[in-house]
């Protein structure tokens, strides 16, 4: 059995549960993990549910926080409490029915029950 080592770029993250998981996702993206598919957000240093609603997770190619009908960026909600995780455009206050958005839902409730595990 092999023991992995927190990264050094994580080693000042309070959390261990996260520092952990931030270095075996950065090791699985370059094994081939879709970015996409993530818990964790290495550009914040953050769990994905705590900074998917910055302006740094919208991508107007790939649909994620995005609206191509109003050609908008989408808000996240994201309720700690029930677990739920709604994307909807401001302008049409409709949820973008796109692969994108439907990831960022399963992403974003992986990444809750993560980091709820993690506190456990």
């Amino acid at each position: 059995m092999t023991t992995q080592t927190i990264d050094q770029r994580y080693s000042d993250i309070t959390d261990q549960q996260l520092a952990m998981r931030l270095t075996t996702e950065d090791l699985e993206e370059y094994a081939g993990l879709n970015p996409f598919e993530r818990l964790t957000c290495h550009v914040h240093r953050r769990w994905l549910h705590d900074c998917v609603s910055s302006p740094a997770h919208v991508n107007m190619i790939s649909g994620h926080r995005w609206c191509r009908r109003c050609e908008m960026t989408a808000n996240v909600s994201i309720d700690h409490v029930s677990g739920a995780v709604n994307v909807m455009c401001p302008h049409c206050q409709c949820s973008p029915n796109s692969l994108a958005t439907r990831q960022i839902i399963r992403a974003c409730k992986a990444s809750l029950a993560a980091a709820h595990d993690a506190t456990a």
